[in-house]
């Protein structure tokens, strides 16, 4: 089943896409509406992006002492999505948007991430952009965020500093009041920046006429000195160009200079940069400093900057799906027509007989089986976290409450999952392809390259280990736990009358409870060190009984409507759900074992051991 029918069982047959149409935001579409965007999305990345992505992995952008360089191939690639709309297609009619679903706009843009990941991700910009319409003013959201849905300029996110890293509370980026009148600038309050921000994505290109920087700053207390801690942290935009309150290019550059380009392992085709705030190479009427103008409150910035992350870190399993999905399809094309050896068994030894497909091998079926169980298990679990999304934003207040608890506690799984597992998915279509796979003569080198970025940025495995464990899982009292647990009980129940489900739906119900037993033992202690040694292997083990779940709700849906599994298209679902249940959710005793010992075994052993 390739993967346009696979989303479309998954949007339509499992997840009912098709009644949010009922709600009166999204009144005016249907079924075919929704068909139309996936198939325009569907094309360009098929005429666009796909036939590019070797040559953008091996012509990196390039710095000629006055721009940034790219390839003509990732001008026409932005140029024809803008013109798809799919900046803005989940925004207001009144902003110009489609107000297309969540679910269908992030399945829209999935086929994009499919062909080329590399080519360049517009996820920061549309991030950018929504996180403006939360926070900002109504000028901001006029000026700043709708110039980024229509793709006249675009967005980053500025965190990182070369010496805080993933710590934004050492972040030591200052913003100052710019004079008099400051305060009362129509495009928000204004500040002078100074500092230095690294590893940011998209951060200088001529792609689009302006580039709108979201930047965490710190504002000194009446001292003069940097607030410790978070607590001082604020949220500026920062336009490269200098622009006026309708939009206009005042023709003036902004304080911000391009100090670098990161080399990348991966993502090449995506510019990566430092970049210079303030220092005084492109001074403002007749001043160093690069202008800013506050978001929000002073001091609210981390709170207003993670509504942009958690949308981004949603983008990023998305992406890492994609990356393995994109592996997946490459090497089972290359079973099927990859003639190695013979059978196992009687002749098997026989040079004379003809040599079979390797596909026809079965370690070769194990690791086809188990990049497809990871990957389409991973693109379940990401659209479902958009079906919460929509409910979020359009549901009754109950079940929207209910969907934003749920999508607290899966986000870092929806995140991290996928970056761990569809990456091991890459490795096995490299090992495939066996040697040839080493090379760059087929394309699955480059997507464990790109993918092997996904467990870094926005939050590190480590990160959401620690928020899942250590902030997730224990908010409101559990309530987000127990909701995801009564969640499973429910899809229990329905497997539990399916006789090819019911062991399954037992199994699940064991995994579950392991997991809910070592979050109480990891915290019996109430020592925080002690709880969070292994905050990964629990993360591993409670992602791994969330795809269960997962699988045996998508078997559920495959089953209802093809009880049998006559259809190669249900036959896969079964097999893939299989091999979760037999080769992978076993796993979770073995990570769960050090969690609910609180096991120190890595933090207490000396420095010098090491």
């Amino acid at each position: 089943m390739g993967f346009r029918s696979t989303l479309d069982f998954l949007l339509y047959q499992w997840l009912d896409v098709g009644s949010l149409q009922q709600r009166a935001r999204f009144a005016d579409h249907s079924r075919e509406t929704f068909d139309a965007v996936l198939d325009t999305c569907e094309r360009i990345a098929r005429e666009k992006y796909a036939p590019f992505n070797r040559l953008v992995d091996t012509q990196e952008p390039r710095f000629d002492g006055e721009k940034v360089v790219l390839p003509q191939a990732t001008h026409d690639a932005h140029d024809a999505y803008v013109a798809s709309g799919m900046l803005g297609a989940a925004q207001d009619y009144d902003m110009g948007g489609m107000q297309l679903p969540y679910s269908v706009n992030a399945s829209a843009n999935a086929f994009f991430a499919l062909a080329s990941v590399s080519i360049g991700s517009n996820l920061l910009t549309v991030g950018n952009a929504n996180l403006l319409l939360v926070h900002g003013t109504a000028m901001q959201k006029s000026v700043f965020a709708a110039n980024q849905f229509s793709g006249r300029w675009a967005g980053t996110m500025c965190l990182s500093e070369s010496q805080a890293g993933s710590s934004l509370s050492d972040i030591s980026t200052r913003a100052l009041p710019d004079g008099e009148g400051a305060q009362d600038d129509p495009l928000g309050p204004r500040y002078r920046l100074t500092g230095n921000k690294m590893w940011i994505s998209s951060g200088d290109h001529e792609l689009t006429e302006n580039i709108v920087h979201l930047v965490l700053a710190k504002i000194p207390g009446p001292d003069g000195q940097l607030i410790p801690g978070t607590r001082g942290i604020s949220l500026f935009i920062v336009p490269k160009k200098m622009v006026d309150t309708n939009g206009r290019l005042t023709g003036e550059r902004n304080d911000v200079a391009l100090a670098g380009l990161n080399h990348k392992l991966g993502w090449r085709g995506t510019t990566n940069t430092l970049l210079n705030f303030g220092e005084g190479k492109y001074p403002v009427r007749g001043q160093a400093g690069a202008i800013g103008y506050l978001v929000g409150r002073p001091h609210e910035g981390l709170r207003c900057m993670f509504h942009m992350m958690n949308e981004a870190r949603i983008g990023i399993g998305t992406a890492a799906t994609m990356l393995g999905l994109a592996g997946y399809y490459a090497s089972l094309d290359y079973a099927k027509v990859r003639p190695q050896g013979r059978p196992a068994g009687v002749g098997g030894k026989d040079a004379s007989l003809p040599q079979v497909r390797i596909i026809e091998h079965a370690d070769i079926r194990r690791m086809l089986l188990a990049q497809k169980s990871w990957c389409e298990g991973a693109l379940a679990l990401e659209l479902y976290c958009a079906r919460l999304v929509d409910d979020d934003h359009t549901g009754a207040d109950g079940p929207a409450e209910e969907a934003r608890l749920l999508l607290e506690v899966l986000t870092p799984i929806a995140k991290s999952w996928p970056s761990e597992w569809c990456l091991e998915a890459n490795s096995l279509a490299i090992q495939i392809h066996g040697g040839y796979g080493y090379t760059r003569d087929f394309p699955v080198e480059q997507y464990w390259r790109d993918n092997r970025l996904n467990m870094i940025h926005e939050g590190t495995h480590g990160i959401q280990g620690a928020d899942l464990l250590g902030r997730k899982v224990l908010m409101q009292e559990g309530r987000a736990l127990a909701l995801l647990g009564q969640r499973m009980a429910a899809t229990r129940a329905k497997a539990a009358g399916v006789a090819r489900l019911a062991s399954w739906a037992v199994e699940l119900d064991v995994a579950w409870g392991s997991v809910v037993a070592a979050t109480r033992a990891a915290w019996s202690t109430g020592n925080p060190q002690e709880a969070l040694a292994n905050a990964v292997p629990y993360m591993q083990a409670f992602g791994h009984a969330v795809l269960a779940w997962i699988w045996l709700d998508v078997a559920v849906a495959a089953l209802r409507d093809d009880p049998l599994a006559e259809t190669p298209a249900s036959a896969g679902v079964l097999g893939g759900a299989g091999f979760f249940y037999r080769y992978e959710l076993p796993k979770i005793n073995a990570w769960l074992r050090v969690v609910e010992t609180r096991d120190m075994t890595c933090a207490n052993l000396p420095e010098e051991a090491f």
